[in-house]
């Protein structure tokens, strides 16, 4: 691999420029909750705020994690730790995400009259990046700090709409439904999937202190993980059709077999994830991956009575394309995140 081209490779890793496509839309999403249809240059700026949001998150979190990285073979490949990315680079790289968030937060509000509501959404993505580091900083540390990322994810969510109109029924829903799925994709799949180095590590967090353990190719986790990660999907499940509750008139009978379609198929495969008993890193990845995408695509259906049909299109096809099309940059297979 020539130079260039490696160092493409390690940055792209380090921005998760794969996951981007679904990691940036959550404000975008949040604009449509309020009504929000044919601002495309809003919903870009949404979009390019999100981006920028998520890569200082993960990049920070990199940054923090660097030195417990080294501990554990199969992280050696990660761009700070093989070297590959200075770790200054990063911390650079982290800072100027600050600068340029605030900076795109300040075009998409040029012109426009300051009121309460845009203050209160710039205090929600000033918090988000406060809750953020603090789980970057400490995560490792604490037991519990994924309930600061997932209300970190869900304030920058709620930016979106408090960006351009007063919040919803549909929004508060959607709020609700970002704090679980980011609260359970770091909680449980990561501590799945990492739980047979995380206690190398000197790691402290729901997963290892509710018992989850690895001894040799057998993992074991109890009962009470199994009913925290389900709690969270069961609780998002029957949320997705409050909706369908209120705006009844809104919705047509398809529109409901599907979105029961995509959550069954989410709430089979956290079964799977929660009740495997052989540690097979590439299985998890592959349970992990195909759940991102089937619990990406339910909010885009549910807001189909509430947006042009293309509009919800694009949602679900936008970040599957993007992951697809980005993913070979970083050397990946498909729908296995590693990192």
């Amino acid at each position: 691999m020539s130079t260039i081209r490696k160092k493409i490779n390690a940055y792209a890793k380090l921005l998760r420029l794969p996951g981007l496509g679904g990691l940036a839309i959550p404000p975008v999403i949040g604009a449509l909750s309020v009504g929000v249809h044919n601002d495309l240059y809003g919903l870009l700026m949404l979009f390019v705020i999100g981006a920028f949001s998520a890569i200082f998150g993960f990049v920070l979190n990199d940054y923090a994690d660097v030195e417990l990285d080294t501990l554990v073979k199969d992280l050696h490949g990660k761009p700070l730790v093989s070297g590959d990315i200075p770790r200054k680079h990063a911390l650079a790289i982290s800072f100027l995400c600050v600068l340029f968030a605030f900076f795109f937060v300040m075009i998409l509000w040029w012109g426009k009259t300051l009121d309460d509501l845009k203050l209160l959404a710039f205090i929600g993505i000033f918090l988000a990046g406060v809750l953020g580091t603090m789980y970057n900083l400490y995560g490792k540390k604490m037991a519990g700090t994924d309930f600061l990322v997932a209300l970190s994810m869900a304030l920058v969510f709620l930016f979106g709409a408090l960006s351009f109109g007063t919040p919803t029924l549909l929004t508060w829903v959607i709020f609700i439904l970002t704090f679980n799925q980011t609260l359970h994709m770091n909680a449980v799949e990561g501590g799945i999937k990492d739980a047979d180095h995380d206690f190398i590590m000197g790691v402290n967090n729901i997963a290892l202190a509710s018992g989850v353990k690895v001894e040799g190719t057998n993992i074991f986790i109890p009962l009470r993980f199994k009913a925290f990660g389900m709690g969270i999907r069961l609780c998002s499940a029957v949320l997705i059709f409050v909706p369908f509750i209120f705006y009844p008139s809104k919705y047509q009978i398809w529109n409901v077999i599907l979105m029961a379609l995509f959550i069954a198929g989410v709430l089979y495969l956290s079964i799977k994830l929660l009740t495997i008993k052989t540690f097979n890193r590439g299985k998890i990845q592959k349970l992990i991956g195909t759940q991102t995408f089937l619990r990406y695509s339910i909010v885009p259906i549910m807001l189909i009575p509430f947006v042009d049909l293309w509009i919800a299109l694009i949602l679900i096809v936008f970040p599957l394309a993007w992951y697809i099309v980005l993913t070979p940059l970083i050397g990946e297979r498909l729908f296995r995140p590693r990192m």
